[in-house]
């Protein structure tokens, strides 16, 4: 059936995770609770590196910059996924479903960079000790954000309005819970060919270059930790590192899974289940992940729980 095009988009309709009306219910009480861990998490994470002098180093500054890209991309996506279970029809307008995906592929890609750029301040800590305070400014520290942020505006800006740009059908039934680009090629009448390979070359280039990054910093941090003589500087290394590697394998893992797959392998539940792990379950992970890990974080919360309890 040829498809027809509409000369005005007003709203979309999200389909959300399920159908079914008994898990409705549910479903929606655990993702709040998800969702609320990791907004508490996260926002938590920023205040404690901004207001406690002893993390004030450049590894809970790259962690900040980490909480703010898990708080920005799960903000964008988990109120309205949320209210999908509350309501019969979840509509979202044309132009605030363009804001959705802006934003959640701006602080998507801006987490790609800075998980790189944190394997990279692992390195200088473990294999230049001596000279980390000179190379890991403040000022080389505000450039490593700075850029990637830039970078990830660049992006959005330009899949958004490319996107938004070309005509929808008639069918405004996005199958998802949110404002996707995989999620929303189907429903173009335009020729896709250009934004698909848009999306394919910067997806492929974001992961492949940051994991690069990734992939090198640790390969010199693990060469580094084999030639240590003492067992205490193997394991202290190791202890720096282990929280990162492990946020760094979840995030990558489900990325590659979702992004670098053929168009025809794509499965709109499998693509649903892997959009909730990283865009709800990632950011929920990570503040416990480096907070239960990290005595210094740990420490920063008894004492600025001390402060308010005394107040």
């Amino acid at each position: 059936m040829e498809k027809q095009n509409l000369t005005v988009m007003n709203e979309f309709i999200l389909l959300g995770i399920t159908h079914r009306s008994e898990l409705q219910a549910p479903l929606f009480g655990m993702f709040l609770i998800i969702y609320l861990i990791s907004l508490m998490g996260n926002l938590g994470m920023i205040i404690l590196t901004m207001v406690d002098s002893r993390l004030q180093t450049p590894m809970y500054f790259f962690l900040k910059n980490l909480a703010i890209t898990d708080l920005g991309y799960s903000t964008a996506v988990g109120p309205k996924m949320l209210e999908n279970f509350v309501v019969n029809q979840n509509t979202i307008s044309y132009y605030l479903c363009a804001t959705q995906l802006a934003c959640f592929l701006l602080f998507i890609t801006c987490e790609l960079f800075i998980l790189s750029v944190m394997s990279y301040d692992r390195y200088v800590a473990i294999c230049n000790p001596l000279l980390y305070t000179a190379i890991m400014s403040q000022r080389v520290c505000w450039i490593l954000v700075i850029i990637p942020y830039l970078y990830g505006l660049f992006l959005s800006l330009l899949i958004t309005l490319k996107m938004f740009t070309l005509s929808f059908c008639d069918y405004n039934v996005i199958n998802h819970f949110f404002c996707d680009c995989i999620a929303l090629i189907p429903l173009l009448c335009s020729n896709t060919h250009d934004i698909e390979l848009i999306i394919l070359i910067f997806a492929v280039f974001d992961l492949i270059s940051s994991l690069l990054v990734v992939l090198v910093s640790y390969l010199l941090i693990l060469i580094a930790i084999l030639r240590m003589n003492s067992a205490e500087g193997r394991h202290k290394a190791i202890a720096t590192c282990g929280s990162h590697l492990t946020v760094v394998i979840i995030f990558y893992g489900t990325l590659i899974s979702m992004y670098l797959q053929p168009n025809y392998s794509h499965s709109f539940d499998t693509d649903k289940l892997a959009s909730i792990f990283y865009t709800l379950i990632i950011p929920m992970l990570n503040p416990l992940i480096y907070s239960l890990r990290n005595k210094d974080v740990k420490d920063a919360g008894q004492r600025i729980w001390k402060k308010i309890c005394k107040v």
